[in-house]
């Protein structure tokens, strides 16, 4: 999932580790904290919700919001393998190209209706209906037989998702896809009401009816979404009664009321690590929680005719001193692929790209631009709000500039429009992070590279690193999928498709006075356990 210039599977043994992060050591907290209901959770959105529809979901903020108020078939579980959701069980039939799931009994949405199979099939059609225009369903759904006649308008039904009964749907696709169960944890396979969600995209409370722990209460925009709790819930009802949910886009309003306690969470920008670890009492609320993610900067061959010759990139590549921008600017591991720790196929002794401001002036030379010169004007965009984003990309625009004698300008962008941008191709240079969706190569190299990739933002093309790919996301052998992929994306680093820079981690504050917050490796998990001591 696209965090942003900063949900989710065949398993190896993971590096990470799954949390239950209980309250720990008191702090020096406001009585602020006393005067809030027992029984609300507060934390906040660092922008506000790109979408209220699952079908339309690109970020980590949002599908955050999102996995509390909707669920799919199967989920990832605290220790970070597939579970069952709203099915309780399946099988995998024809080799691999079919999935028979059995829904849970008496599921109910939160307008009191029992879901049935028919639901499971309305919600996929629904969900690549053009009218929607999904960004995401072409992605995570085409592997479905008749998704792609469905997208593009010469179909009304999937003709791959079939109801065999009330409680039965069964989904067959075009080839066997060993992550495929990976995809369907992601929300635009989430289960809607089709009495409430329309063919176009939700933006009313009144339309957001899932069958979540929680339901939406309320939006006022800019300022706060509200949830409440869904007393019919199938696992049984939340111990919250209410998520309060405040917009707040600046990071150090955001830790300052941590620490006044009118917040009982907070995600940290690594800027601010240093300093709460100097505070004992703060210290002991700190949590890391492993991600398996890559912030990069992509090169958009689309946009800027000079990165079209691979020496321009490998230019760019070579002259970013990525290992201090890791290492000193943002405390996190040097990212030297394209796979992160924690996903089937990271090689920790992966060489990578080395930084040689010698090699990248020489090369920058050769594609006939001596120190900078005959280069177009270039702007580097990051998105607003998100300290660490700017941090990536000052730092990288400044050794550019040192070692390249290129001036890059910076501009900031607002979330929404950013990720709108980035998806129609228009930004020639930016700074951005994948995390994963599910822990499956295919989820950073075949989903995002190949030619045919609506992800692809970079507008790379690679016609070997394409065959690569399109053999390991067929194949049952997972050692030889490794293999692939392993080969594909030493190709994206000879050809400097983008520049990786660091892999990621969370940093999350959690108020002493909550308990049952889980998270796995794809971050904070629903707020179903949560408890306000």
């Amino acid at each position: 999932m696209y965090h942003g210039p900063t949900l989710n599977r065949t398993l190896l043994p993971l590096l990470a580790l799954s949390l239950v992060i209980a309250g720990c050591g008191k702090g020096n907290f406001s009585k602020q904290a006393t005067k809030t209901s027992s029984t609300t959770f507060r934390y906040a959105i660092h922008t506000a919700p790109t979408t209220l529809d699952p079908g339309r979901v690109q970020d980590v903020d949002t599908g955050d919001l999102m996995q509390n108020l909707y669920e799919g078939l199967v989920s990832y579980g605290e220790d970070n393998k597939i579970q069952p959701q709203l099915a309780e069980s399946w099988t995998v039939e024809d080799d691999g190209r079919s999935y028979v799931f059995k829904l849970r009994p008496g599921i109910k949405f939160h307008n009191g209706r029992e879901v049935t199979a028919e639901d499971v099939k309305w919600s996929l059609e629904r969900n690549t209906n053009p009218k929607l225009n999904s960004p995401t369903s072409a992605d995570y759904l085409a592997d479905i037989v008749g998704v792609k006649e469905r997208i593009s308008g010469k179909s009304e039904t999937i003709n791959g998702v079939t109801v065999v009964d009330p409680r039965t749907v069964k989904i067959t696709l075009d080839k066997p896809r060993p992550y495929f169960l990976g995809k369907l944890t992601y929300p635009c396979a989430f289960v809607l009401a089709k009495e409430a969600a329309p063919p176009t995209e939700i933006a009313t409370v009144a339309q957001s009816v899932g069958t979540g722990p929680f339901k939406l209460e309320k939006i006022v925009p800019d300022q706060e979404v509200t949830l409440t709790a869904n007393l019919d819930y199938y696992l049984g009802a939340p111990a919250i009664a209410r998520i309060q949910r405040p917009i707040i886009k600046d990071a150090a309003t955001r830790l300052n009321k941590y620490k006044n306690g009118e917040l009982d969470l907070v995600t940290l920008e690594r800027q601010d690590v240093a300093g709460v670890e100097a505070d004992p009492n703060l210290k002991a609320q700190l949590k890391p929680i492993p991600r398996p993610a890559v912030y990069y900067v992509a090169m958009n061959q689309g946009q800027y005719k000079p990165f079209r010759d691979v020496r321009v990139r490998k230019a760019f590549f070579m002259a970013i001193d990525r290992n201090k921008i890791a290492s000193e600017v943002i405390k996190l591991p040097v990212a030297k692929g394209f796979v992160p720790p924690g996903v089937m196929g990271y090689r920790e002794a992966l060489a990578g790209v080395p930084f040689d401001p010698t090699q990248a002036k020489k090369l920058l030379a050769e594609a006939g631009y001596p120190n900078g010169k005959g280069l177009p004007p270039l702007v580097l965009t990051y998105r607003e709000g998100r300290p660490d984003s700017e941090l990536l990309a000052v730092s990288a625009i400044t050794d550019l500039g040192q070692n390249l004698g290129i001036k890059v300008t910076s501009r900031k962008m607002e979330w929404r429009s950013l990720l709108e941008a980035r998806n129609a191709g228009k930004l020639p240079f930016f700074s951005g992070s994948w995390y994963a969706d599910y822990l499956d190569p295919q989820n950073f190299l075949s989903f995002l590279m190949t030619s045919d990739s609506t992800m692809n933002n970079d507008s790379y093309r690679n016609p070997e690193f394409d065959r690569l790919c399109a053999e390991a996301d067929t194949s049952l052998d997972e050692a030889k999928r490794i293999a692939l992929y392993q080969q594909a994306e030493d190709i994206l680093l000879q050809d400097a498709a983008r520049i990786p820079v660091y892999y990621g981690q969370d940093m999350i504050m959690v108020s002493p006075r909550v308990t049952g917050v889980r998270t796995n490796l794809f971050g904070q998990m629903s707020n179903a356990k949560v408890a306000i001591q």
